[in-house]
C-alpha cells in the first residue's frame, strides 16, 4: 500500500477539522480566508517536519525509524559486576574474581592455568565474560607469592593492615618488590598470560594487579614498602607487550611528576577507580588529591581524555553498598550520576546487587547499571530495491557515556519469505562511536532470482563468545533477548 504524501497528510488533518484542503496543483488559488491559509501553512510545515511512520515507503525507499527505549542492564562489556557466581539476582554480563599468583605459577617459567581456566569456563557458562585480578598480597588471606620464590628466600613483611574498612584490621604479607627474582617472575608471568589469553572471548577486561595490597598499586600506610617506579614501569612494559586486544586497566592515573606512581598518562591502559562514588569527584582539598578525578587531572590532558580509547572501570566503595539504591540514598559519599558522567565509567563492581532487592531499590540499581558505558540506538534505516540489488542504509548513535571498546561487527540480516537468509557487514565501527555521535553505513546485496516475496530486515552485533549475552539496541520493540537481533520491518519483494 502506498503511503500518503506529507501534503496529503496535511489535507487529511484539515478534513478532520471539517475544512476542505487546497489541491496539490494550485493550493494558492483555493478560496480560503486568511486564518485558514495560515492554518494550512502551519499544517504543511508540521507534516514536513514529522517523520514518516516506521516502515513507511513514502515516495522513495522504505524508511524504518524504530523508537528509542532503554537498552537492558546486562548488555555485554558494561554494567555492574558481581563476584563470579554470586550475581544470580541481578542482570549482568561481567563477573569478577581475584586469583593469587601462587595458584598460577610454580616456577620461573612454569605455569598452572587450570584455576584460571575453571574461572573462565564457569563464567562463560552463564553467558558472561570475566574480569580478573592477580594478587601477591591480600589482607586476611595467605600470601599470593609463588611457593618457589618463598623457598628461595624472598622477603615477606608480615604486618597488621588497618586500611581495611569497613572490615576489621587483618594480617597482610608484603613481599620485597625490588627483589630481582620477583621482578623476573612478574614479567615472565605477564608475557605467558598474554600469549595464552589475549583476545580470549571469555575475557572482558583485566585489571593489572600484582603490585600492592589487593593488587591495587599501594601499600598504604607503608608507602615505603611499595614497588619503586622502576618496578612499576617493568610491569607496565610487560602488559603493553603482551596484550593488544584485551583491555588492561590500572588503578591510578599518573603523570611525570607523580610522587608515588610511574608515569602512565601516555600508555594505552584504562583506569579503574576502586573507591567509586566515595573518592571520585574533585573536592579542591589538598588531602583529597588522590581522589580519582583529581589524580586524573594532575596526570594531564592526555590522561583526562583516556576514556575515549580505553575503558574506565572500578568498584563502588563498600561503605555505600547498604544504602546507595535506597530511596533515601546515602548520607555519605558523592553523587553517583555525576561520578558516572564525569568519569565515563563503563563497568563497576557492586556487591550490593548480589542479593535480593526490594522492587524500588532494584529499579534504581538497574537504571544506574544501564547508565554506564555505551548504549546504541538505531536512529533510522532505509531500504530500496534497484532491480535485484537491495540497497540498505543504517544510522546508529551512541546514547551512552562511553565508547564500546571492542571491534564487534554490525550485521544486516535479510530473510526472505522463501526461507533464504543473507548476512552482510554494515560498515559502522562501533568502537569509534563516542557519546552523542552517530554513524551511517551503507550496504548492497544482490538477491538471487529465487528470492521472491517480502523480505524481513534485521540488525545484530554478534558476540564472539558462543552463548554470550547478546548486544541489544536501545529501541522499542527491542532486540530479541536470545540473539540480539533488532527486527526493522518488512520490505515488499521483487
Amino acid at each position: 500500500m502506498t503511503m500518503p504524501s506529507r501534503f496529503e497528510r496535511a489535507g487529511l488533518a484539515l478534513a478532520v477539522l471539517g475544512v476542505a484542503a487546497p489541491s496539490a496543483s494550485a493550493p494558492l488559488d483555493y478560496d480560503l480566508s486568511r486564518p485558514l491559509r495560515l492554518l494550512w501553512s502551519l499544517l504543511v510545515a508540521v507534516m514536513t517536519l514529522l517523520p514518516l511512520p516506521a516502515g513507511a515507503a513514502g515516495d522513495g525507499p522504505t524508511v524504518f525509524r524504530p523508537e528509542y527505549a532503554p537498552a537492558p542492564a546486562d548488555n555485554p562489556l558494561k554494567g555492574f559486576v558481581p563476584y563470579a557466581g554470586r550475581g544470580k539476582e541481578f542482570p549482568h554480563s561481567l563477573e569478577f574474581q581475584y586469583l593469587p599468583l601462587a595458584a598460577l605459577m610454580s616456577g620461573p617459567a612454569t605455569f598452572e592455568w587450570a584455576p584460571l581456566e575453571r574461572l573462565l569456563d564457569d563464567v562463560a557458562a552463564r553467558g558472561c565474560q570475566a574480569v580478573f585480578r592477580v594478587y601477591l598480597e591480600y589482607p586476611r588471606k595467605p600470601s599470593g607469592v609463588p611457593k618457589y620464590l618463598l623457598e628461595a628466600g624472598l622477603t615477606l613483611r608480615a604486618w597488621t593492615n588497618t586500611n581495611t574498612q569497613p572490615l576489621p584490621p587483618a594480617l597482610d604479607h608484603t613481599p620485597d618488590y625490588e627483589d630481582p627474582r620477583l621482578r623476573a617472575a612478574l614479567t615472565n608471568f605477564i608475557a605467558a598470560l598474554g600469549a595464552r589469553y589475549d583476545g580470549d572471548p571469555r575475557l572482558g577486561f583485566i585489571t593489572a594487579g600484582l603490585l600492592g595490597t589487593w593488587g591495587e598499586w599501594h601499600c598504604h600506610p607503608h608507602t615505603e614498602w611499595f614497588a619503586s617506579k622502576t618496578v612499576q614501569a617493568e610491569v607496565m612494559d610487560a602488559y603493553e607487550a603482551a596484550f593488544r586486544r584485551t583491555p588492561v586497566l590500572l588503578r591510578y592515573p599518573a603523570g611525570e611528576s607523580d610522587y608515588a606512581h610511574a608515569a602512565n598518562h601516555r600508555r594505552n591502559f584504562g583506569y579503574h577507580d576502586d573507591s567509586f562514588g566515595w573518592a571520585t569527584l574533585e573536592t579542591g582539598r589538598k588531602q583529597d588529591s588522590w581522589f580519582y578525578l583529581a589524580a586524573l587531572r594532575q596526570a594531564g590532558p592526555t590522561a583526562m581524555e583516556r576514556w575515549r580509547t580505553a575503558p574506565i572501570g572500578g568498584e563502588i566503595r563498600p561503605e555505600l553498598w547498604p544504602c546507595l539504591w535506597k530511596e533515601s540514598g546515602c548520607k555519605e559519599g558523592q553523587d553517583f550520576a555525576r561520578c558516572v558522567t564525569e568519569t565515563h565509567a563503563t563497568w563497576l563492581m557492586d556487591t550490593s546487587t548480589s542479593k535480593p532487592m526490594p522492587p524500588g531499590e532494584r529499579d534504581r540499581a538497574e537504571a544506574a547499571a544501564r547508565s554506564l558505558g555505551y548504549e546504541f540506538q538505531v536512529l533510522e534505516a532505509s531500504a530500496a530495491f534497484r532491480g535485484r540489488e537491495l540497497q540498505v542504509s543504517v544510522t546508529i548513535t551512541n546514547c551512552g557515556v562511553a565508547p564500546f571498546y571492542a571491534d564487534w561487527p554490525v550485521q544486516l540480516v535479510v530473510r526472505a519469505a522463501t526461507g533464504q537468509e543473507r548476512v552482510a557487514d554494515v560498515p559502522i565501527a562501533l568502537r569509534q562511536l563516542l557519546p552523542a555521535a552517530a554513524a551511517t553505513g551503507k550496504v548492497s546485496l544482490n538477491l538471487t532470482p529465487d528470492v521472491t516475496g517480502d523480505v524481513e530486515l534485521a540488525l545484530r552485533v554478534p558476540h564472539p563468545l558462543k552463548g554470550g549475552k547478546p548486544l541489544r539496541f536501545a529501541n522499542r520493540g527491542g532486540s530479541a533477548a536470545s540473539t540480539g537481533e533488532l527486527v526493522l520491518g518488512r520490505l515488499p519483494g521483487r
